[in-house]
């Protein structure tokens, strides 16, 4: 039997289609998605080598992404062209689970061939890859056999990178960005991994989140140099264009003053599959490539886990937490009386622009019946366009990412046809849609401490305080009259209430507290869900990445581990934040937020109900 298996992922023109890792952990696969916002994409297109001429089965591994809401008319659809022949079988249309999906058959002779998938829609067909075989025998859709199809047919041995880390941090956002930068300018011999082609994370221009919180505030004012070198000027854009996150500025960051190439290395598109350990301790991450799919041992000597998700803490068996901790569990006034599990949502941020003429776009509902009462009158949004909230922000992104999607589109398609004042909508167009989102909470680890609303509001005095949070207590929920509307909520509104002053995190909530050599930063720091809501903002996680990287400047100096240098070397590292990090120019203080209720006595319901 002839047989050949092609990553969509790996296709040499992308065309409009782009590249999904979020589900990797779910799917065991990146995958290409025609995001088009409502206008087909650019054809993606690679070739591929026929040994033994004769007629071929051509399948797709594929799914109807909007089956799950009972859409009859598929969003998704695409087909695949051979050279010039166009396939005859729509795809995208087969139901909502992952699955082979037949193209077509068609001869072909011995030799080099184009294949392209070719968008009919321009709204997020998705494809993982695609297998030709002469037998007629269909292939299975089960995932177990879907990985062993792959390992016999596309099977890349893993390769060793040959050098030993001092640390590697897993996760290329702000805090990974702050966390390996602060660690090679203290002599550290640094790995960043990170699953995207670009660093930034939620502030990069593919999730296009502004930075929040404050810097260069006592007991160390010094701390905040990296996140100010790394932080875009434009600051706090009410435009969302991509070269106002300056992605390129994190990623030069690393060359300067004297990063040397044999002092880092930065893996891009890397997605961490998978650890190795002895006992309670990391050795090595094993990562998939996201575009080839070729597998790479990465060894260190410690490890910072800021991939948001914790893919590292949670493959190592650490203790999480997850969801909104009961009342009995920290004593907390803010805190629920029975765990939920409810987090923060994911948001999707986009905005028009008003054109010359009238621009169309689809009329589509996609089983969102809209009203002009219900109904979001705006050109753009933002935080409050925000999904998940009951959902696990690991194993169900997809369908939360899409649950946006869905939400932004038929709402787009409702103001242009159906609005009472459609006119102001009629010459609008989308600019961009994010077409992966920014989460905004999901598993959080357990350290030695973990930090609550009763340390922050009572200001619990800690030693081995560090940078400050400044935000205010945050919390999102779902909007209940859009939940009670739609059934499953699609906007959020806030909860704030202000903290007096900047609160110094504990050091102990920088580390996991039952695996020996991994420190932990992002969205993943030993917090309640209630002090998360004030931690989680950028510059103060950027702030905590440049202390672990400090932290691990001692781990390195004395063979320590994370929980020795509190132990220990406390004093050391205070000593480390009062002189900061070194950076190649004198920055003045800077604050980069325009929320005036930050600091003060207040407690209040911030109902957004979309007038934007």
């Amino acid at each position: 039997m002839n047989q050949i298996f092609i990553e969509a992922e790996s296709f040499i023109h992308k065309g409009g289609w782009v590249v999904d890792t979020q589900s990797m952990e779910t799917i065991h696969s990146a995958y290409i998605m025609a995001h088009g916002m409502g206008t087909p994409v650019e054809d993606a297109s690679t070739a591929f080598e026929i040994k033994e001429s004769g007629e071929y089965y051509i399948w797709a591994l594929t799914r109807d992404w909007t089956a799950v809401w009972e859409v009859k008319d598929s969003a998704g659809k695409f087909t695949v062209k051979i050279g010039e022949t166009e396939l005859p079988n729509v795809l995208g249309t087969n139901g909502k689970a992952w699955g082979w999906q037949l193209a077509g058959k068609i001869t072909l002779s011995q030799g080099v061939h184009e294949i392209k998938l070719h968008d009919l829609t321009g709204f997020n067909g998705r494809c993982d890859a695609i297998y030709m075989t002469d037998s007629e025998e269909i292939p299975s859709s089960n995932l177990q056999r879907i990985d062993e199809m792959r390992r016999m047919l596309g099977w890349k041995t893993v390769k060793e990178d040959d050098e030993l880390y001092d640390l590697i941090v897993v996760g290329g956002g702000i805090a990974g960005i702050c966390t390996a930068l602060a660690a090679l300018r203290s002599g550290v011999k640094v790995a960043l991994i990170n699953d995207r082609p670009v660093l930034g994370g939620c502030n990069s221009s593919e999730v296009r989140v502004c930075l929040g919180g404050m810097i260069h505030l006592p007991p160390y004012p010094m701390l905040g140099n990296v996140v100010k070198e790394i932080a875009p000027v434009m600051g706090n854009p009410r435009i969302y264009r991509k070269e106002y996150y300056e992605d390129e500025r994190k990623l030069f960051a690393f060359e300067v003053p004297e990063g040397k190439k044999t002092d880092y290395k930065i893996f891009l598109n890397e997605a961490v599959t998978d650890v190795e350990r002895d006992k309670d301790t990391i050795t090595a991450v094993i990562c998939t490539n996201t575009l080839t799919g070729e597998k790479t041992k990465i060894a260190g000597l410690f490890f910072s886990d800021c991939s948001g998700d914790g893919i590292l803490a949670r493959k190592m068996g650490c203790d999480t937490m997850y969801g909104r901790e009961a009342q009995s569990e920290f004593g907390e006034s803010l805190a629920p009386e029975e765990h939920q599990k409810l987090v923060m949502g994911h948001s999707i941020r986009w905005y028009t622009e008003e054109m010359p003429e009238y621009v169309p776009f689809p009329e589509i509902h996609w089983n969102l019946n809209f009203t002009d009462e219900s109904c979001l009158d705006c050109v753009s949004g933002d935080w409050e366009q925000e999904t998940g909230f009951t959902r696990d922000m690991v194993h169900e992104i997809e369908y939360i990412r899409d649950s946006g999607l869905r939400a932004i589109y038929a709402n787009w398609s409702y103001q242009k046809h159906h609005f009472k004042d459609k006119e102001k909508y009629a010459k609008r167009m989308f600019q961009w849609v994010s077409p992966i989102g920014g989460k905004r909470e999901g598993y959080r680890v357990k350290g030695d401490y973990i930090l609550t609303q009763k340390d922050i509001e009572d200001k619990v005095y800690h030693e081995d305080g560090t940078a400050c949070l400044t935000w205010s207590i945050d919390m999102h929920f779902p909007e209940p009259t859009n939940l009670e509307e739609f059934g499953e909520a699609f906007r959020s509104f806030a909860y704030h209430r202000g903290i007096e002053k900047p609160y110094p995190v504990p050091y102990r909530c920088l580390y996991a507290k039952d695996v020996e050599n991994l420190f932990i930063g992002g969205r993943l720091v030993s917090t309640s869900h209630v002090a998360f809501s004030s931690v989680r903002v950028m510059r103060t996680l950027g702030e905590l990445g440049e202390v672990v990287g400090l932290a691990s400047a001692i781990c390195k100096k004395y063979n320590c581990t994370p929980r020795v240098v509190y132990l220990e070397h406390l004093e050391e590292l205070k000593e480390l934040m009062t002189e900061g990090i070194s950076t190649p120019d004198a920055f003045d203080c800077g604050v980069g937020c325009d929320e005036s209720y930050h600091f003060k006595d207040i407690g209040w319901w911030w109902i957004h109900k979309g007038k934007c």
